[in-house]
């Protein structure tokens, strides 16, 4: 996983203010400098202050401990990472301050919220939420009359220690007065994804996977290829993992049982920790990766490598285990598949860059300015499936 981070001052984005590229010294590019970053979807963090914003960031995509982030300062300034971790997983995340109100003339809606892939808005549950349902929905209303294809997802926070009963009551009440709110503003056909999230537990990166699928374009591809797979091979559930941040890329169309997510995430984290330790490669996870465990309730969990950045992780009782040649040659038509989307998508990739090449190159000799829509890099969804026997 590579980051680039970059802080943006307290007051960002004036309307008023000569945008250029940044190089990673942070020194001026040209104007016309474009950066792959800004081709990348953006995922926003936003929230009233202390509601966990940050940490979220941290304990997902920067493997900081629950514990230590009690030590993290409030954020005063936006921060930006890049996540790049394989073809699939390409994103920017903005953590955004508490204090920004973005219904200020002041502040570029456009540019903020643009090139905008899903919006995640944290509410502390153990908190009074109603200054928080407030400025969600300035938010939304805002964010919604820049960019429609918005994705909404509303992370109700912090609700370690809380009951079931009371977490339940507390998704009812927020989802209904966001809803309202909505409604009475005229935007009933926003939809809004509510997730109950705890960085103390794997509810957060069960809520995270479900943001990032949404940005990409070949998931069901994916998804088709693992219901291909597993009835063929004797498996019950399939998990094809980031194994950087443990965020699920794609699963097979079986509902998700947390349990069986927690032991598969469990089961990364050993992985990595023992490759750690054994080997001298900067790269602990590569093509020799591969774990079997074996439960005491006669269940196994498999896991293969992908590339050096995606794991398969598979359920299967033990008795399906007898046919691991089967299993292990339809994992060989699996990675094959989800290898030609891969070259598919850089195949696209440069035929956009190209094509954007040619269009600046047009511009600048017709002297006129082309717009681009935020959705360009879209690629198409291979509708092939592995050949599994």
């Amino acid at each position: 996983m590579s980051y680039e981070h970059e802080d943006y001052p307290e007051d960002p984005f004036p309307k008023d203010f000569g945008y250029c590229a940044y190089d990673q010294d942070g020194l001026d590019l040209e104007p016309n400098a474009t950066s792959n970053s800004e081709t990348k979807p953006r995922i926003l963090l936003m929230g009233l202050r202390r509601s966990g914003k940050s940490s979220i960031q941290k304990v997902v995509f920067h493997k900081m401990s629950p514990n230590e982030t009690l030590f993290l300062e409030s954020t005063s300034k936006i921060v930006k990472d890049d996540i790049n971790n394989s073809s699939f997983v390409q994103f920017q995340i903005w953590d955004f301050p508490g204090q920004i109100d973005f219904i200020e003339p002041t502040f570029d809606s456009d540019m903020i919220f643009g090139g905008c892939g899903a919006l995640v808005f944290v509410i502390d549950a153990k908190d009074d939420y109603i200054e928080a349902l407030t400025k969600f929905k300035n938010t939304v209303i805002k964010a919604y009359k820049v960019n429609p294809r918005i994705k909404f997802e509303v992370f109700i926070h912090k609700v370690d220690g809380i009951s079931d009963d009371s977490k339940m009551e507390s998704q009812r009440d927020i989802h209904q007065r966001s809803s309202d709110d909505l409604s009475e503003a005229g935007l009933d056909q926003i939809h809004l994804s509510f997730h109950l999230t705890s960085i103390y537990d794997h509810s957060i990166f069960e809520a995270f996977s479900k943001v990032v699928q949404k940005l990409i374009p070949q998931l069901p591809t994916l998804e088709n290829l693992l219901n291909i797979f597993i009835p063929n091979s004797g498996i019950e559930k399939a998990f094809l993992f980031d194994v950087v941040s443990k965020i699920y890329i794609a699963t097979d169309s079986s509902p998700v049982d947390m349990q069986a997510y927690e032991l598969c995430c469990d089961m990364i984290d050993m992985v990595i920790d023992l490759s750690s330790i054994y080997s001298s490669e900067e790269t602990a996870f590569d093509s020799g990766s591969s774990s079997l465990i074996k439960l005491n309730n006669n269940t196994i969990l498999y896991m293969r490598e992908v590339n050096k950045f995606l794991a398969l992780v598979c359920i299967l009782r033990e008795e399906n285990f007898n046919r691991q040649g089967v299993i292990d040659y339809n994992f060989i038509c699996f990675r094959d598949a989800i290898s030609e989307v891969f070259e598919l998508r850089l195949k696209r990739q440069k035929q956009l860059e190209n094509a954007d090449q040619d269009d600046d190159e047009l511009a600048d000799d017709q002297g006129i300015t082309i717009g681009r829509s935020s959705h360009e890099n879209d690629t198409a969804v291979v509708s092939r499936a592995p050949k599994i026997t």
